[in-house]
């Protein structure tokens, strides 16, 4: 990892070149289920055939028997993560059911407490013997992510002190499993949100790597506020750092601010200076490059940034392969993608 005083001025100093990506621990969300795997080989042939050693998805959230784990969701990952070996395959985890039903603080606070008391010990115990019988016992698992934000029930702010034990709970469940080899991703957003992340950090024995999912959005109207931002890009590296902990970008993409190149442009050189153990972009509208195609300047950036062969002459350049909505569909309404959570 590059220091950070050293990874900020590169980056100062940008210029409007696009430079290839070294870091080839690149990922994307293309879809949650079995259609997530199915698009990888399409992306990777739109790349000039660069792969996606990556894979990452979301255990729904809705119920406590899904957040299990079933065996009919994993087995699509399973076999794209058993096929190579250089390949990671993520996943993030709820921490608690009805992740995504807007509970109020006052009942969210009581959830944090009974899990921290190990009321729902069960429900991860059963997750990890589930991966590991799936050939997944090598899965990141980024746990109870963006805990520092509204959106999910699995908030840290209502309860931080039960929050940190109730992550401490589940690690040490999951940790118990025989043949497991997981790693823990501690993932807040970029920023300040609803709680400063750090007050939510269970310790350094029970996280793996620290995270960060950020997206093309106030605060940080431009990549250096990013940067410079309380509690964000450089104050997630320079926290690592202190912990002596590898980072990552779970989640990453465009936003607010519509079709960004210089965000797109400046994002994959932090990627390259920082060298994250993976990053997977959140490939769907309004976030992404491939499956969204009203993106078309940043997705040049990401594709020339990314592609084994630069892009060349004619309506694609070699190896190019189709993209979703090419056909007059926009991308946004790509059948069974579905949204991010928490993107309403």
């Amino acid at each position: 990892m590059i220091g950070l005083g050293i990874a900020t001025t590169v980056l100062l100093a940008a210029t409007t070149s696009v430079t290839p990506l070294s870091n080839d621990s690149f990922g994307a969300f293309l879809g949650s289920g079995a259609e997530g795997v199915d698009r990888a080989e399409l992306l990777e042939h739109w790349l000039g055939g660069t792969e996606m050693t990556v894979g990452r998805t979301y255990l729904p959230g809705d119920l406590w028997s899904n957040i299990e784990g079933r065996p009919e969701f994993l087995a699509p990952w399973a076999g794209w993560r058993q096929e190579k070996d250089d390949r990671l395959f993520v996943l993030n985890v709820p921490m608690l059911e009805r992740n995504e039903d807007d509970l109020p603080d006052h009942l969210v606070g009581q959830l944090l407490r009974s899990g921290a008391s190990g009321s729902y010990d069960q429900h991860f115990r059963v997750l990890g013997e589930r991966l590991v019988a799936a050939g997944l016992a090598d899965a990141v698992l980024v746990l109870g992510w963006e805990m520092n934000g509204t959106t999910y029930t699995h908030r840290c702010a209502p309860d931080p002190e039960a929050w940190k034990r109730y992550w401490r709970r589940i690690v040490t469940t999951m940790r118990a499993v025989p043949g497991q080899d997981f790693r823990f991703d501690f993932a807040p957003n970029r920023g300040t949100d609803a709680i400063e992340w750090d007050r939510c950090y269970p310790g350094d024995d029970v996280v793996d790597i620290i995270g960060m999912d950020t997206y093309d959005q106030p605060p940080g109207e431009t990549f250096d506020e990013q940067i410079s931002q309380p509690y964000g890009l450089q104050f997630h590296v320079d926290f690592a750092a202190a912990h002596g902990k590898p980072i990552s970008f779970p989640e990453w993409g465009l936003f607010r601010n519509g079709d960004n190149p210089e965000y797109m442009r400046r994002m994959l050189e932090w990627i390259d200076a920082v060298q994250p153990v993976y990053h997977s972009i959140s490939d769907y509208c309004p976030h992404g490059v491939w499956q969204c195609v009203q993106n078309p300047a940043s997705s040049e950036v990401f594709r020339a940034a990314l592609s084994a062969t630069p892009p060349g002459s004619g309506a694609g350049g070699p190896g190019r392969g189709p993209r979703p909505g090419e056909d007059g569909d926009d991308g946004a309404g790509d059948p069974g993608r579905g949204p991010r959570p928490g993107d309403g």
